[in-house]
């Protein structure tokens, strides 16, 4: 039982709390241990809660999830975690998540709120609903990336919350491409939305949004404003990193046929991993080169 919590609390899409460090990067304050302990509480008070809403989702779709191949052997779905277990478990994290947050400060709750209660209407209404579904996926990235720059008291740029939007709804675009091909004829049987999904449409919207995400990426990197921020006008050499990460991504999704997991791709297809430590590395050196 202990087993069947542990792997429904997806430990590996932690991961996607790693946006909230962004803020920690960018107003540079990434050398302050008081801020970086600030931001540290606020991914353990997000990992939490995710894990919380994971369970309660899996709960809802335990039904659909058994006629999905992979899902299927998801503890709940399968049997291996019973049902009571897992509400109990759900509620454990979740105060556990509240805690945390309130202890940063209340700015940090009330995002922390809203995250949770955006994701409990996707689990029960919003994922139902088609693009609404991943505009929501898209919404929780934005409220992690302000989550962190709550957490730490500083500005949120607006050009974060553009870019973070449109990579999340290319990945989100994405994964209802690989749903689709994937499950065929059986597709709306896991997931309702799919059902007004298309392939031809969803390579449409990926276009537009892989489009978009370049375009921003690149102004975000060439605004004036921007330079004078970080003293420096050297921030476009990463736009090579983005675009080959974008390019990578949609060779896994077209060629491969892969892309159902944005974070186990990010986590196990070494180009991709590499690409984004680089463009990382590039980032820490362009804005702080002393």
């Amino acid at each position: 039982m202990l087993k069947g919590v542990l792997i429904s609390m997806r430990p590996a899409h932690w991961v996607k709390n790693l946006i909230i460090f962004a803020a920690l990067i960018f107003a540079q304050v990434y050398m302050m241990p008081g801020k970086v302990w600030l931001a540290a509480l606020a991914f353990a008070a997000f990992c939490l809660g995710s894990s919380s809403v994971y369970l309660v989702n899996d709960i809802f779709d335990r039904e659909s999830d058994r006629n999905h191949p992979i899902k299927s052997k998801r503890p709940l779905a399968s049997g291996l975690l019973p049902v009571w277990a897992a509400i109990i478990a759900s509620i454990a994290l979740l105060l556990l998540s509240i805690a945390v947050a309130a202890y940063i400060n209340m700015l940090t709750l009330l995002a922390l709120a809203a995250y949770l209660v955006l994701n409990l209407a996707y689990s029960v209404i919003l994922k139902h609903v088609v693009i609404i579904d991943v505009m929501s996926i898209a919404a929780g990235f934005v409220l992690r990336a302000v989550a962190g720059g709550l957490a730490i008291e500083v500005p949120i740029s607006a050009w974060l919350l553009v870019c973070t939007t449109l990579l999340a709804l290319f990945l989100g675009f994405g994964k209802r491409r690989h749903e689709l091909t994937l499950l065929m004829d059986s597709a709306t049987d896991h997931r309702k939305s799919l059902e007004s999904y298309s392939t031809p449409f969803l390579d449409q919207m990926i276009s537009v949004v892989t489009a978009s995400t370049v375009v921003a990426y690149a102004f975000y990197t060439l605004s004036p404003e921007v330079a004078d921020n970080f003293g420096t006008r050297w921030l476009s050499l990463t736009i090579p990193f983005v675009l080959y990460g974008i390019f990578r991504y949609l060779f896994l999704i077209f060629h491969k046929e892969m892309g159902g997991n944005p974070t186990r791709l990010m986590l196990t297809d070494p180009p991709l991993l590499v690409c984004v430590m680089l463009w990382l590395a590039a980032i820490l050196i362009i804005i702080n080169p002393g």
